[in-house]
């Protein structure tokens, strides 16, 4: 590859965080901080989870202060993870965001597995370090139950709507938009869904082993990952949809 067209596709990288991996697979160095970026970004998301609502539950009785505590740390951390990392990896710190970014194309299938892999063991590894925080055991699994269908229909919505935002922002070239749009959407489910917005796999897994305010029994958890698988095939299908509806209202009718 010419120098100048390894600055085209760098340059490209930068305006879309979401496709770096795709544009640089042969170039085993920028995959490679692609995946510690995942693991890095997936751990301290999942810590902060974990660690505020610790701290949330053990300030108050109240739950919903608590709840409320927990989600501006989250939105604020999310937030600032997505400004730093998107250029690295694409922050998706998500699998289902790394499975709809598969089967858009912006990303193959090696890298999208990497990308999951980290993502899971940032989200044990940031589980681990919020439970040490607060002078607990590294591992401990959550006894809280979570299994009403109500709280997987709210899951199903929460994952939709952020999977069908992440790709209506990237239709429209609105990446700049995400670190604000991405945690403004996960702050707002969290308090109007019944799931409370778990919305991720991977910090889903972790949250199991946290046996805390913000965690998640493993029989529940396996109700949540198919609700979020579901919900993120929902969401790509609603961004597919709106696409196609802003490309014919686009579209001139001839005389």
């Amino acid at each position: 590859m010419r120098s100048r067209d390894v600055h085209a596709a760098a340059s490209q990288a930068a305006h879309d965080g979401l496709t770096l991996t795709a544009i640089n697979a042969d170039m085993p160095s920028s995959v490679r901080a692609a995946v510690s970026a995942e693991f890095t970004g997936t751990a301290v998301l999942t810590c902060a989870v974990i660690s505020s609502g610790r701290l949330a539950s053990g300030l108050t009785r109240d739950a919903a202060v608590a709840l409320l505590a927990n989600g501006i740390s989250t939105i604020f951390v999310l937030a600032t993870l997505i400004w730093v990392l998107m250029p690295v990896s694409g922050a998706h710190f998500n699998p289902v965001v790394t499975l709809v970014m598969r089967l858009r194309g912006a990303v193959t299938t090696r890298h999208a597995i990497a990308y999951a892999l980290a993502q899971v063991a940032g989200a044990f590894a940031g589980a681990a370090v919020g439970n040490v925080m607060h002078g607990e055991p590294a591992v401990s699994i959550s006894q809280t139950a979570r299994s009403s269908l109500g709280q997987l229909l709210g899951e199903v919505i929460a994952t939709a709507g952020l999977l069908t935002l992440v790709c209506v922002c990237i239709d429209r070239r609105a990446e700049r938009s995400i670190p604000v749009l991405i945690p403004a959407w996960i702050g707002g489910a969290l308090l109007f869904t019944s799931s409370t917005a778990f919305a991720n796999p991977a910090v889903t897994i972790g949250r199991v082993f946290s046996d805390s305010f913000a965690g998640i029994a493993p029989a529940s958890a396996v109700a949540f990952l198919m609700a979020q698988l579901v919900g993120a095939l929902l969401g790509l299908a609603v961004a597919k949809a709106v696409h196609s509806t802003q490309e014919e209202s686009h579209v001139v009718p001839q005389r």
